[in-house]
C-alpha cells in the first residue's frame, strides 16, 4: 500500500526546511490547546485547563497606563535592551521584592520571558554543552536547549520529593560539558517553590563547578501561598553566575503584553542586548509604558487575583483527591496541579487502553471534553498537567465530567 499524498508532501518539504527546525518539538501546551480548538469547532464543549493563562482581565491602573502611553504619542521604534525609566523600575522591583541590586546595564527588557530565556541560551551555549533541568521543566526549555544547538539532561524528581530535586542528584548529574543549569520556582507545572534552605543546598554543589551558570525562571513569584520566595541570585557567591528572569504576563494577567526581563551579570546582558538587536529589536512601546505602572505598584493590588487562585487551588485539589488513582501534592504555587495518573497505565477505558500520559490525556479530552497537557512534555511522564486559571464553575464541571469519564 502506498504512502499518503499527503504524508508525501510534508516528507518532501520537510527535506527542504533545516535540521534546527525539523528537530524542534511543537510546544506540548499549544498542541493539546489547537487539539481543543479543532474538537470546539466541530461542537464539541470543550473546557480548557491545558494553558497557562489567567482568566482574570488586565488591572485597571495598568490599562489606564497603557492609554496614556498611547495618548502621550509612545508610538516609535524602542531602545533594544528597554525604555531606561521601565530598566529603572525593574530595578526597584528587583530591591524591593528580591533583595537583588541591579544596575541599568545589567537589565534586558523583551518579547516575553520566553525570549528573555531563550537569549541567556543563545549567547552562552555552544554545541556539545549540556543543560541540567530539574523535571518536571516548562516545555520550552528543552526546545531552547536544543535550538541553541546544546543538550538537554534531564534530573527527574518525583511527587514523592514535592518535585524537587536534591543537591546529590546535581551534582551527579553535572559532567565537564556542563554548562548551564536551570531553576524554575514557583514551578511549572507542579506548583512547587524551592525554600531558601533548599536553594542554599543546591548551590554549595554549584560553588564546587565554578564554570557551570544558572537562569532562576521566577515569572510566578509573586503567586505563592505562604511559602516565602527566594531569588537564587540573591546567595552571594551565586550572583555572578545567575540570570533572573521575570516578566508581568502571569501575576498581572497581562499574557499578551509580551514583556519579559532579566537581571544578570553587564557582560551576559550586553551579550542577550546584541542578539536580540538582531532578532526582534526592543520591546512594544506601548507594553513598556504599562510595565512602569504594573512595577511600581505595590504588590498588594494584585492580591485580589492571589486569593482567588488559592480559593480555586483549594477546590481542584479537593475534586481530584474523590478521583480513584490521582495522586496530588499540595503546590505552594503558580497555578497548577500535577497529578500522578500512572494507575491508569494498562487499563482500558470504554475501549481505550491507557499505556502513557499522552494517551491519558488525550483520553480525557477526547471523552471528558477537558484539555490538560501531558506530563511527558514536562519530562515527568506519570503526570499531566492541569491549569486553574479558570472559573469555579468550569473546575466543577471539568472535574465532574473526568470523575464520570474514568468510572467507565
Amino acid at each position: 500500500m502506498g504512502l499518503d499524498p499527503i504524508k508525501l508532501i510534508v516528507l518532501f518539504f520537510m527535506k527542504i526546511l533545516s535540521d534546527r527546525i525539523n528537530n524542534l518539538p511543537v510546544s506540548a501546551t499549544l498542541e493539546m490547546a489547537a487539539k481543543a480548538r479543532e474538537l470546539k469547532e466541530k461542537g464539541n464543549d470543550i473546557i480548557g485547563l491545558s494553558l497557562g493563562e489567567p482568566d482574570f482581565n488586565t488591572p485597571e491602573f495598568i490599562k489606564e497606563a497603557a492609554i496614556q502611553a498611547v495618548q502621550d504619542n509612545y508610538n516609535s521604534y524602542t531602545p533594544v535592551d528597554g525604555y531606561p525609566a521601565l530598566k529603572r523600575s525593574i530595578s526597584r522591583k528587583f530591591k524591593r521584592d528580591n533583595n537583588l541590586n541591579y544596575d541599568l546595564n545589567q537589565i534586558v527588557v523583551s518579547t516575553g520571558a520566553k525570549q528573555s530565556i531563550a537569549n541567556a541560551s543563545m549567547v552562552l551555549l555552544n554545541p556539545g554543552d549540556e543543560v541540567l533541568l530539574p523535571a518536571p521543566y516548562w516545555v520550552s526549555y528543552s526546545a531552547i536547549v536544543t535550538l541553541s544547538e546544546a543538550k538537554s539532561v534531564v534530573i527527574p524528581s518525583s511527587i514523592e520529593t514535592d518535585f524537587k530535586i536534591t543537591p546529590d542528584q546535581l551534582e551527579k548529574a553535572i559532567t565537564s560539558k556542563t554548562k548551564m543549569v536551570i531553576f524554575n520556582s514557583p514551578n511549572n507545572p507542579s506548583g512547587s517553590v524551592y525554600t531558601e534552605t533548599e536553594y542554599r543546598e543546591l548551590a554549595k554543589v554549584l560553588e564546587k563547578f565554578p564554570k557551570v551558570y544558572i537562569i532562576s525562571d521566577e515569572i510566578y513569584e509573586h503567586i505563592n501561598y505562604g511559602e516565602p520566595i527566594f531569588s537564587f541570585a540573591s546567595i552571594t557567591e551565586m550572583y555572578d553566575r545567575t540570570i533572573t528572569v521575570n516578566g508581568v504576563a502571569k501575576a498581572f494577567a497581562m499574557t499578551g503584553w509580551r514583556i519579559g526581563y532579566i537581571g544578570a551579570p553587564s557582560w551576559i546582558a550586553k551579550a542577550c542586548n546584541k542578539m536580540q538587536g538582531q532578532i526582534t529589536s526592543g520591546a512594544n512601546c506601548i507594553a513598556q509604558r504599562a510595565t512602569i505602572a504594573a512595577l511600581d505598584a505595590p504588590v498588594s493590588k494584585i492580591k485580589y487575583m492571589i486569593d482567588e487562585f488559592k480559593n480555586r487551588r483549594k477546590l481542584i485539589i479537593s475534586l481530584l483527591e474523590e478521583i480513584n488513582g490521582f495522586k496530588l501534592n499540595k503546590p505552594k504555587g503558580a497555578f497548577y496541579v500535577f497529578p500522578d495518573i500512572s494507575y491508569y497505565f494498562g487499563k482500558t477505558i470504554n475501549s481505550v487502553t491507557i499505556k502513557n500520559s499522552s494517551d491519558f490525556s488525550l483520553f480525557l479530552l477526547e471523552m471528558a471534553h477537558v484539555a490538560t497537557v501531558s506530563g511527558d512534555a514536562f519530562g515527568s511522564p506519570n503526570c499531566i498537567r492541569i491549569s486553574y486559571a479558570a472559573s469555579v464553575q468550569q473546575i466543577k464541571k471539568a472535574c465532574s465530567l473526568i470523575k464520570e469519564s474514568l468510572s467507565k
